[in-house]
């Protein structure tokens, strides 16, 4: 009980932190993204383009973030760097293609956005490829 009251941590509870917010949030994203990837043919000309750069780019944009990057999340490999397409990608769901909607049609992709800001700056951890390769 006393641990469970005390606000001390340990590096060991932090990278096992990191290890289940990347593992959730990488497996999550990939789960919505897989659609996406298998039917990308069906999918390539309906698919919102809030940039402008075309139906299927912004698809396949949003497929390499949340499959590849999602992918390099689990595996904590190059774990910063793929925050960064996948921080872009909600936040273009948050602010442009649900900009006008609910906060309850938003809050997925605002969870999603903070488990990938807060990996970010916190890195994957030493349970990661990241942190085997740093060592």
């Amino acid at each position: 009980m006393r641990k469970l009251l005390s606000t001390g941590y340990t590096n060991g509870a932090v990278s096992f932190s990191m290890l289940v917010l990347r593992v959730l949030s990488g497996g999550l994203i990939l789960l919505h993204g897989w659609p996406k990837l298998i039917n990308f043919t069906a999918k390539m000309n309906s698919f919102p383009d809030p940039l402008g750069v075309g139906h299927k780019y912004s698809l396949a944009m949003t497929v390499f973030a949340e499959v590849f990057c999602g992918v390099l999340l689990i595996m904590g490999l190059l774990t910063r760097l793929a925050t960064i397409p996948l921080i872009i990608c909600m936040s273009v769901i948050i602010f442009m293609i649900h900009a006008k909607d609910a906060i309850s049609e938003k809050e997925l992709p605002i969870i999603f956005l903070g488990a990938f800001v807060t990996l970010l700056f916190t890195g994957p951890g030493k349970f990661s490829l990241d942190g085997a390769i740093g060592k």
